[in-house]
């Protein structure tokens, strides 16, 4: 029995090897394509999938297509770690902070030193919006920077709360099975797979989300 309903969350390997982290690398070895002659299907599918995610984030980034390809890996990384933190005895990484902030902050800062280097004009136009009267526009370019400053953290936070969120719904009607009656159990099982449904939608939308808003807050420096 749980003694800490946040105890899911707890790393299950020693503290001086934390081989919890390595299921974050796992795709590696489920799309082996090196192993085959011909493409599998399931790699047809992630480059079909590959493609429509160039298509949509097109629009977004119309110069720079490094950028391009930064957002759609980063979408398929992240998407990769909230599925599979779904399945039972699989360590989920993007529900952790200390994840997905630095995973949030490298792929940002990353991203901004390619616009102070490439395109520093526009980056410093972007301080100060347009229209704002003289008076302003030092508080503007000091509330400019703290929003800058402050957009990883919001993008890390937003992802580990959706992902803890659903999982401790999960947690909580999983417990339930165990003192429950036998003619409650077919509705725990339809709200089981309603809720396991509803969280792979958002494992999707998540890494959509936080893949979109960390292309727009760049597209805004290098184009």
């Amino acid at each position: 029995m749980m003694t800490n309903l946040f105890s899911i969350f707890d790393p299950a390997s020693p503290s001086f090897m934390s081989a919890n982290w390595m299921s974050s690398l796992l795709f590696i070895f489920l799309c082996p394509n090196i192993w085959w002659v011909i493409n599998a299907r399931y790699n047809k599918i992630i480059a079909k999938f590959k493609m429509y995610l160039f298509g949509e984030f097109s629009p977004i980034v119309k110069k720079t297509k490094f950028v391009l390809l930064v957002s759609v890996s980063v979408m398929l990384f992240v998407m990769f770690n909230n599925v599979m933190g779904l399945f039972p005895y699989i360590f989920t990484s993007s529900a952790h902070l200390s994840f997905s902030l630095c995973f949030g902050l490298t792929a940002w800062t990353s991203l901004m030193f390619y616009g102070w280097v490439n395109n520093r004009s526009n980056l410093l136009v972007h301080l100060i919006p347009q229209g704002t009267p003289s008076g302003l526009m030092p508080f503007m370019v000091i509330i400019e920077t703290i929003s800058n400053i402050i957009r990883p953290g919001t993008l890390a936070v937003r992802l580990s709360a959706n992902m803890i969120a659903g999982h401790l719904l999960l947690s909580l009607l999983s417990s339930a099975f165990s003192s429950s009656p036998l003619f409650g159990l077919p509705f725990l099982l339809s709200a089981e797979f309603m809720l396991m449904g509803l969280e792979t939608a958002v494992a999707f939308i998540q890494s959509y989300v936080f893949s979109v808003l960390l292309t727009l807050y760049v597209a805004e420096f290098t184009d």
